[in-house]
């Protein structure tokens, strides 16, 4: 893979990962800091403070698909921008809670368009062969911004008693700069032919992603996938329900793990396991550098031995590390043991899951109905997002943290058995033909 425009394209438009990392997590250093100062209840404050991006994130995801496929790919990369920015702003300048989680929505509006829209930007300008490193690098800036949102935070936290203020504000920054890159990349070239219907500039946009290769084939196979397209189809017929159902369940077990449960509480989960405050967040800063380092790992991989591999190793590392962590609640280990056994759970999930949800969920949908599919396996995935850690504080008060993680723990053997016995291997083929092999 030598072609730098592509390269750089891809970097670019992954970008929106970052800030949806960023946003994701930053919020976790403010946790304690909020529920304190507006004198919320638990269920209160988990519910509206907490988990108002998530909710964004849930009308995001089920909506993105619209501006992705009626705007273009890129209009709406550049609308996505602009909403991290007002979210940034906003929530640095809200006086009560209300407010601030109103532009909190408003960031989870981006990150939900964001896991539309940029995966299914990439996957249509990667070629097979390259496809899955490069939109796993969405993935990768995820937990980019995951790692400098717990860096920041620690930076940040004992500047005063609008520390808050400062952790979710500063992401104003790289929100402007993503939103100026943005502008300078191309249209998707199956969005220019499928939408636009404009043959030449589609031609154009495949000469300047694969200049050594011949794109007039390319774009034949692409034609000919147009060319099988049945008036007013959508993904819930039945000759799309295997990756109708695919794309659910990968979506579902991916939150079924806990893992945004577990970014979101980070420092609190620390604390209950005996952390002094400043510990917590450092150890939170480790559980950012092995996401990164892991996904890197996940990164290399993915093309080599394939998805499903990923998830196997994924799989197995969940329902160990959670059992561990379970055990450690149960017998009341004190000290480092949780954060070491929560640092082998975000390996486990950024070799797997992290790594492949986003690639997988990506390809298996032909190109007129991608970000249909894609809006669809984001909508599972962010509504468990937005339920589950909506209710942490509560559930950890009423059934105990060890009980919280045996559940999760649980439904990681249940992933295994799906993904030994329904999950397709989609490396090495183009979009058209899994678009064969998958639709009935």
């Amino acid at each position: 893979m030598n072609n730098k425009k592509l390269i750089y394209w891809s970097l670019v438009v992954a970008l929106a990962g970052f800030l949806f990392g960023f946003d994701t997590v930053v919020i976790s250093g403010a946790d304690k800091q909020l529920q304190t100062l507006w004198h919320t209840s638990d269920l209160y404050h988990g519910l509206v403070v907490m988990s108002s991006a998530l909710w964004g994130t849930v009308i995001g995801a089920i909506f993105g698909a619209y501006p992705t496929n009626v705007l273009g790919r890129k209009k709406t990369l550049i609308i996505i921008g602009i909403l991290f920015f007002i979210s940034a702003i906003g929530t640095a300048f809200a006086n009560d809670s209300l407010f601030f989680a109103l532009f909190r929505f408003i960031g989870g509006l981006g990150i939900g368009a964001s896991t539309i829209a940029a995966p299914t930007y990439v996957s249509e300008i990667a070629p097979a062969k390259d496809r899955g490193k490069l939109v796993a690098l969405y993935q990768f800036n995820i937990v980019f911004g995951i790692l400098i949102a717990f860096t920041s935070n620690f930076f940040l936290q004992d500047i005063g008693a609008n520390s808050w203020r400062w952790m979710l504000g500063i992401q104003a920054f790289p929100a402007l700069i993503y939103t100026i890159l943005v502008l300078g990349v191309p249209e998707s070239p199956r969005w220019v032919l499928e939408y636009q219907k404009n043959k030449e500039k589609a031609l154009a946009i495949l000469k300047q992603i694969n200049p050594n290769t011949n794109v007039e084939a390319e774009l034949e196979a692409i034609e000919s996938e147009k060319s099988k397209e049945v008036s007013g189809e959508n993904i819930f017929m039945k000759k799309y329900r295997k990756p109708l159902l695919l794309a659910f369940f990968i979506a579902l077990f991916n939150q079924l793990s806990g893992i945004n449960a577990f970014l979101y509480y980070a420092p609190r989960i620390f604390e209950l396991a005996g952390l002094e405050k400043s510990a917590s967040f450092l150890s939170s800063i480790g559980i950012g550098i092995i996401n990164l380092l892991f996904t890197i790992i996940g990164i290399s991989l993915i093309d080599k031995y394939g998805r499903k591999t990923l998830m196997y190793i994924g799989s197995v590392g969940y329902i160990i590390s959670l059992g561990l962590v379970s055990t450690a609640f149960v017998l009341e280990w004190k000290g480092m043991f949780v954060p070491l056994f929560f640092f082998l759970f975000i390996a486990s999930h950024a070799i797997g899951q992290g790594a492949v949800i986003w690639v997988f969920i990506s390809e298996i949908f032909p190109n007129k109905l991608r970000a249909a599919g894609q809006a669809f396996g984001c909508s599972v995935h962010w509504v468990l997002a937005a339920l589950i850690p909506s209710f942490i504080p509560f559930l950890f008060k009423e059934i105990g943290t060890a009980t919280v993680f045996i559940i999760f723990c649980v439904m990681m053997v249940f992933q295994l058995l799906w993904v030994f016995f329904k999950m397709p291997e989609t490396k090495g083929q183009t979009l058209e033909e899994l678009s064969e092999s998958l639709s009935n």
